[in-house]
């Protein structure tokens, strides 16, 4: 079995423990999007065991946290799918009104282009914050 997220990262790191890892992922209209990895194989949250899943929704919850006090979207979505990649991971998306999809999905077809120049938020930022809240 090939997995996409036990061969690569699935963006650029910026936090990580020996339980999951959080990455900024390339997302045209989307710069704040940010997934949170579990580093091994699973394929569902029902895979893990109680300990595990409190400790990988506290990696999501905080990434929501550093994504609304850096970009201060209109709105947050939390979002596990794993349709494409089954392999357990979170996509963490600031959402504002002028955002190519909204308020409809990020996934769904556009409703209008990409904002010219969102807001720009260094990975070096998101990593700061995010070792405030986890480490």
């Amino acid at each position: 079995m090939q997995c996409l997220l036990c061969e690569e990262e699935g963006g650029t790191v910026l936090w990580r423990d020996d339980f999951c890892r959080i990455v900024r992922a390339p997302g045209e209209g989307y710069p704040g999007l940010c997934r949170v990895v579990l580093n091994r194989h699973a394929r569902e949250m029902t895979d893990l065991a109680d300990e595990e899943r409190s400790r990988l929704m506290r990696a999501v919850f905080a990434t929501e946290s550093a994504l609304r006090g850096l970009f201060r979207p209109d709105k947050m979505n939390l979002a596990s799918f794993g349709n494409q990649v089954p392999h357990l991971h979170w996509h963490v998306i600031p959402r504002s009104v002028d955002d190519p999809h909204f308020p409809d999905p990020s996934w769904g077809p556009a409703r209008r282009a990409p904002a010219a120049n969102p807001a720009a938020v260094s990975d070096a930022a998101i990593a700061a914050r995010l070792a405030e809240l986890l480490d």
